[in-house]
């Protein structure tokens, strides 16, 4: 699959180069040993009660190497049959420990979590401890940061992924899918900006840049306005970790480089001749006080209303997998629901009372395209239950209309 598809996108993307290889067939590439993640490491960053430590030593590091230099991942578990790895992919000024470990260390994220192999993917440069890169080191293009992922799925043999990215990352992971759709099962895209800089923005930021201090610049693009003159102790953790856990030569470059970013190229069907947008099921998530709110409902135009959901999340900022990991968590459960993959939850409050262990069964059901109307609200089983409108094999009763929910 991937040598017919890499052979495909060097017709369209011919400033990219990408390993002629299949996953059953190998090409040899040299990676260094997995190194497991011990407690205790990066005891700097976790002395922060904003970023919770992983529970377990499960999670292991590799450094993989890629037409474009060596990509640093943490992987936890095996691949599953035919079941898709979950990827994700962070923001700009963060690595995959400050923007998801707060998400993904929630406790029903990890009942929902188990039953997957997790593949956190940081940024060349970005994750902490990075050595700084020497002088003249051209970064990788925003298409060519997507064009990295395919040899992270070839080394672990994963046969399809769904995608979680914010901000940075939730375009890098677009763009991915819309290289490589077949390898994509869905993506949950966080503050997706499918625009490129112009003129205007590009001056405003190269102004930015010679007036503020970088940490300051880069917690403009993550928090808003509000957030930041309230100074809350979220934005004065992040302020912290950001100075001090990613290198700041390598962020510039990144930075750099997401600000000059094309415009995704993604219409809607139906409004332009041969539109491209992405083909599987998405869930787009911003906070009602963020400050890529805009951005997030002008992609929602660009995407299939068949297979789109929107949510805004009420009460929340610049960062909601980390300020609403609960909402979220909850919303990501109805996604893989309207995927095919049923997770049944018990709420934890009845549970302590009851004195039973929480548990979480996870069943593939057979593959159908769906639009997934959600109500994103509670793990209550008293709240409304998501409606999930599936396209059967006789094609009775589609909906077209992208789900737009409020929490």
């Amino acid at each position: 699959m991937f040598s017919t598809l890499i052979s495909l996108w060097h017709g369209e993307e011919r400033g990219l180069l990408l390993p002629d290889v299949s996953i059953s067939g190998m090409s040899e590439l040299r990676f260094p040993e997995e190194k497991p993640l011990l407690r205790g490491q990066d005891t700097e960053m976790e002395s922060a009660d904003t970023f919770l430590s992983a529970a377990d030593t499960d999670w292991k590091e590799h450094d993989i190497e890629t037409p474009y230099g060596m990509l640093h991942v943490v992987i936890r578990g095996t691949p599953k049959g035919n079941r898709p790895a979950i990827l994700t992919y962070h923001d700009v000024g963060l690595n995959h420990k400050l923007c998801f470990n707060t998400f993904f260390n929630y406790e029903d994220m990890q009942e929902i979590t188990k039953h997957f192999v997790v593949c956190h993917v940081d940024a060349p440069g970005q994750q902490v401890g990075a050595s700084q890169f020497p002088q003249g080191y051209q970064y990788p293009t925003m298409e060519q940061l997507a064009a990295m992922l395919p040899s992270v799925m070839q080394h672990f043999g994963f046969q399809s992924i769904i995608g979680i990215g914010v901000g940075a990352g939730a375009y890098v992971l677009a763009k991915f899918a819309l290289i490589f759709p077949e390898l994509v099962e869905g993506m949950v895209l966080v503050n997706i900006d499918p625009n490129g800089k112009g003129w205007i923005d590009w001056a405003a930021s190269k102004l930015s840049g010679l007036t503020s201090s970088l940490p300051e610049t880069v917690l403009s693009h993550l928090f808003s306005q509000e957030e930041l003159m309230n100074n809350t102790e979220l934005v004065q953790n992040y302020r912290q970790q950001i100075s001090s856990c990613v290198n700041q030569s390598n962020l510039q470059l990144f930075w750099n480089m997401y600000n000059s970013r094309r415009d995704l190229e993604m219409s809607r069907p139906g409004t332009v001749p041969n539109a491209k947008t992405l083909r599987a099921p998405v869930m787009l998530v911003v906070g009602d006080n963020a400050p890529a709110e805009d951005c997030v409902v002008e992609c929602n135009s660009k995407l299939d209303p068949t297979n789109t959901t929107f949510l805004k999340m009420a009460d929340s900022g610049g960062l909601p997998q980390v300020t609403q990991p609960g909402k979220l968590t909850e919303a990501f459960k109805y996604f893989l629901q309207g995927m095919g993959y049923i997770a049944s939850l018990k709420d934890r409050r009845q549970s302590a009372s009851a004195g039973a262990v929480p548990s979480a069964s996870m069943t593939r059901l057979a593959r159908s395209r769906t639009a997934s109307l959600t109500s994103a609200s509670s793990v209550d089983g008293a709240r409304p239950r998501p409606c999930t409108q599936s396209e059967s094999s006789d094609g009775i009763g589609q909906i077209n209309h992208t789900m737009e929910v409020s929490c």
